[in-house]
């Protein structure tokens, strides 16, 4: 096995910037319908490069850093209390209502309607930048059942 040449970091690096870029694009777009097919054409990449690759770079699946996206954003729009759940799950780009309510109850450990419920003007007060980090949703693993036991 030849050791690898001076073009295999360029590779790498030319790698890592477009999936930087489709990254950026989900998080500029995630309201839009968006699938892996979509973005992987658009940076020249098949599906299942982009899958694999993006996964090994961010730890995630493009599609699940999709739905975090959207998860995150539907929490900001349900701590605001003006929209119902249903209208939420449209708002930030879900078509099926079920798939919104099962990923959302696993990021964040509770139904939309009962983070609406709880969570309506909590972060009222707070700067948005601080409230972002306080609710952000749990990644690459889902919320805890309950409470830690300590003995």
């Amino acid at each position: 096995m030849t050791p690898p040449g001076p073009s295999v970091p360029a590779t790498h690096l030319r790698d890592l910037a477009r999936l930087r870029r489709v990254r950026d694009r989900i998080d500029r777009e995630y309201a839009q319908p968006l699938d892996v097919e979509a973005l992987a054409s658009g940076i020249g990449m098949s599906a299942g490069h982009l899958s694999r690759q993006f996964k090994l770079a961010y730890g995630e699946s493009p599609y699940a850093y999709l739905m975090t996206r959207r998860i995150e954003r539907a929490m900001a729009l349900l701590r605001r209390g003006d929209l119902s759940v249903t209208e939420v799950c449209f708002t930030v780009g879900c078509a099926s209502l079920g798939t919104f309510s099962t990923r959302f109850t696993e990021l964040v450990g509770m139904s939309p309607s009962a983070y609406r419920t709880r969570e309506t003007g909590a972060t009222a007060g707070i700067p948005s930048c601080v409230a972002k980090q306080v609710t952000r949703p749990i990644r690459n693993r889902e919320a805890p059942a309950g409470e830690p036991h300590l003995d």
